[in-house]
């Protein structure tokens, strides 16, 4: 439906733009609501508009405005958040930033370095205020686990925007091998300590983690539809079985794993359902067998990731 420069390929190809909006907690996290984007060419363009069938009226939207709209219909039907967290093209959108300080829902948003934010001594752009910050000012915190260890990074907090209702505070994450600085703007209706804000920015790995199991396990990107109506039907499909694979490993996480296996991931619960139920290709015990040894091949090479990073530390 749209045509853009795609840097994987190196040439323009036809492809779709969407916003996914992604829930994440403790047991699992999986897409919740989607929506496609249509530059202006295209909602100018009422003929092409007609020829996709896209929905007459259909006005043109930024994504951070995709984002506000499916941000709202989650909350507005009970789904429970205490925080947002999105890249920086939400964090320089203050439109989103107000709605949900309207709301009193905390968020972590990124923002580009040269941002400008106002502090107790001024208004400057984010990376001039990570270059003044002191050395006792940084802190090392882990944004999250993963299979290779903890993702360790050096952080640092200011207040900004004085005055205003709520907390304010400028994130700042530094690269302990690399030195490369990202930026955060963090808003709370009540005070909490770095590290909480620290969480919530790991968070954000969830979605990619969503779209590489989206695409590699339910075919998120398989299709080669051209119509609005088959983009949204082969999308919310992709969605629902992202959804049963999330639910089940929730599931199975909620019991401990037999001892010297990890837990099963929706990697695995595909694997099994493909195998077992689509196409049994062998018997039933053999595909559990293989099932149990790369579980436990899986959870060596956590184990030794981990004692590794210890004994670096």
């Amino acid at each position: 439906m749209q045509r853009q420069y795609s840097g994987t390929a190196g040439r323009v190809e036809n492809c779709q733009v969407a916003v996914f909006l992604s829930c994440a907690s403790r047991r699992g996290h999986a897409f919740i609501d989607r929506e496609l984007y249509l530059p202006r060419s295209w909602i100018s363009d009422r003929a092409r508009c007609a020829a996709a069938g896209i929905p007459a009226g259909t006005a043109f939207a930024t994504k951070p405005a995709l984002a506000r709209a499916m941000i709202g219909r989650a909350l507005d039907a009970g789904t429970p958040a205490a925080w947002v967290t999105g890249d920086e093209v939400y964090g320089a959108d203050p439109g989103l930033r107000a709605d949900l300080e309207r709301r009193r829902i905390g968020y972590v948003l990124a923002v580009a370095a040269t941002g400008r934010v106002t502090t107790g001594a001024g208004t400057c752009q984010a990376r001039q205020i990570a270059a003044r910050l002191p050395r006792r000012a940084w802190q090392r915190y882990s944004a999250g686990e993963s299979t290779k260890g903890h993702r360790y990074y050096d952080w640092a907090w200011l207040a900004i925007d004085p005055g205003r209702p709520g907390h304010h505070w400028l994130l700042i994450r530094r690269s302990r091998r690399t030195g490369e600085l990202a930026s955060c703007r963090c808003y709370s209706p009540r005070q909490v300590p770095l590290g909480v804000l620290v969480k919530i920015a790991g968070i954000r790995w969830t979605t990619e983690e969503n779209f590489q199991a989206g695409k590699g396990l339910t075919g998120l990107d398989e299709h080669q539809v051209r119509r609005w109506d088959s983009w949204y039907r082969w999308t919310t499909l992709a969605m629902l079985a992202l959804a049963f694979l999330s639910i089940a490993a929730a599931t199975e996480h909620a019991h401990p794993p037999p001892a010297g296996q990890i837990p099963l991931t929706r990697n695995e619960i595909a694997a099994l359902f493909s195998t077992l139920i689509i196409k049994p290709v062998t018997g039933t015990p053999h595909r559990l067998r293989w099932s149990a040894w790369r579980r436990r091949h899986q959870h060596r090479a956590k184990t030794c990731h981990y004692h590794r990073q210890a004994r670096q530390s």
